[in-house]
């Protein structure tokens, strides 16, 4: 047959055949962990009872935390204005640049405008740190437990994810030695989160440079993800990784989301940190480069953003971080009372992890079925520690009212009393929950969507 009669009758086979358009290996490889489990899970809720859910790391859900009074009026002059509607250079505006280096800049860690690339929102900060670092086939240390969307941004670009543990009996510090034992010859960076989402936890000074340290000898960049930046309780203390080195090159992820309770606001940031000139330019090309591809971020909020740095909100900070502290604290509280419950206690950010003894509810099989059958049966929604890896656990937001928290924990109570058996205590059990942690009592002041992350 002629090459011209193959042709067309292959065109015409292709025609007849059904027109199906497969999406790309990059969209295949992109998946949200907890929107795949929680969209897996059973959650209908019981109709007797209105639903209460701790399952949304957004701060102004409730209505009860919003942002500051002068950081709105900012961004309301800065609309009327009329001078922010057009495009800004894609790393953002040089103004709004030298506000975030002035707010960010340290004793030990000075910054200028030209080391900050402004983001749409915190995660597009970390999108582009990865994008930046890792080549596809390279691995990404991460903590476990740990947001769920550094497995989503990694994994979409083919960079895989190797997860250390963090010890709950620690206050959820790193395991050093895990952690140096993931690492190998294609490892490209290391990211740390403090303060931890989802554990609540705020690392010491010493903590974190015994990190910096391992990252030193092992030669990784640290990527930093401190969006919950002094967001902590009182009496304890946010320290930047990036003032604890002068040998380690470091990108450090922040931006008004958390602090400011401004979510939808999308503004986030890169800091560069390089003390060595490790990065030397071809870092600081490819983040500015990356952010082309979302041609800058938010301009109304970016005119807005020297005004609303440059103003200290002290009050409207220690308002937040010491209601949040007495949140964490009443939730706790309730929580240890309850047989079979071991609550964690955070000590910043919105989140607590509690522990399920599940050998003494026999009839739930994992905390999956756990936070069906609570939601089932009290309408009280948790998000399960498989969202971070961390089987065994559960999540809650501590942003939720006092009453609503209250009530949460008194159907959690009545819930586990329903379902509480306890088994005689063997040896398989007590390995099988080896992780738990001892119930931890808060640190003394003076120490120093369902679905949605």
């Amino acid at each position: 047959m002629p090459a011209a009669a193959v042709a067309a009758a292959s065109a015409s086979a292709r025609a007849a055949a059904p027109w199906g358009v497969p999406a790309s290996a990059t969209a295949r490889r992109t998946v949200n962990p907890i929107r795949a489990l929680v969209d897996g899970l059973a959650l209908e809720p019981n109709p007797d009872k209105p639903v209460i859910a701790l399952s949304i790391g957004d701060p102004t859900i409730f209505g009860n935390f919003g942002p500051p009074p002068e950081a709105v009026a900012a961004v309301r002059e800065s609309l009327d204005s009329g001078r922010y509607n057009g495009y800004a250079p894609c790393a953002g505006y040089k103004e709004a640049r030298e506000a975030v280096a002035n707010y960010v800049s340290y004793p030990n860690a000075e910054v200028e405008f030209k080391d900050v690339v402004l983001c749409s929102g915190c995660s597009s900060a970390l999108e582009m740190c990865i994008t930046a670092l890792c080549d596809p086939g390279q691995n990404l240390l991460v903590p476990r437990p740990g947001f769920a969307l550094y497995r989503t941004l990694a994994e979409s670009i083919g960079v895989h994810i190797r997860s250390y543990n963090l010890m709950p009996e620690r206050g959820w510090e790193a395991d050093l030695r895990h952690l140096e034992q993931q690492a190998d010859a294609r490892t490209a960076a290391l990211l740390i989160n403090n303060p931890s989402n989802p554990c609540g936890s705020v690392w010491r000074p010493q903590h974190l440079r015994d990190l910096l340290q391992l990252a030193r000898r092992l030669r990784l960049p640290v990527i930093a993800d401190e969006i919950y930046e002094h967001l902590v309780f009182p009496g304890e203390r946010f320290v930047p990784m990036a003032s604890l080195t002068s040998e380690v090159p470091i990108l450090s992820c922040g931006g008004l989301t958390k602090r400011f309770m401004v979510p939808g606001w999308r503004m986030g940031w890169i800091v560069i940190h390089d003390p060595i000139g490790a990065f030397s330019d071809e870092i600081r090309k490819a983040l500015n480069m990356l952010s082309q591809r979302t041609i800058g971020s938010n301009t109304i909020v970016q005119g807005a953003l020297p005004a609303i740095l440059e103003n200290k909100h002290k009050t409207f900070f220690e308002d937040t971080s010491r209601t949040l502290q007495e949140h964490a604290a009443l939730v706790f509280g309730l929580l240890s009372r309850i047989e079979g419950l071991r609550p964690v206690m955070p000590q910043g950010a919105m989140y607590m992890m509690v522990g399920l003894r599940l050998q003494d509810f026999p009839a739930i099989a994992c905390e999956l079925t756990f936070v069906e059958r609570l939601m089932a049966e009290e309408s009280v929604f948790l998000l399960p520690g498989q969202c971070f890896d961390f089987p065994g656990y559960v999540r809650l937001v501590l942003t939720a009212p006092p009453e609503q928290l209250r009530e949460a924990c008194e159907r959690i109570a009545a819930f586990c009393l329903r379902h509480r058996q306890p088994q005689p205590a063997t040896a398989s059990a007590a390995a099988d929950h080896v992780g738990l942690p001892f119930v931890q009592e808060p640190r003394a002041a003076a120490a120093g969507g369902y679905g949605n992350p």
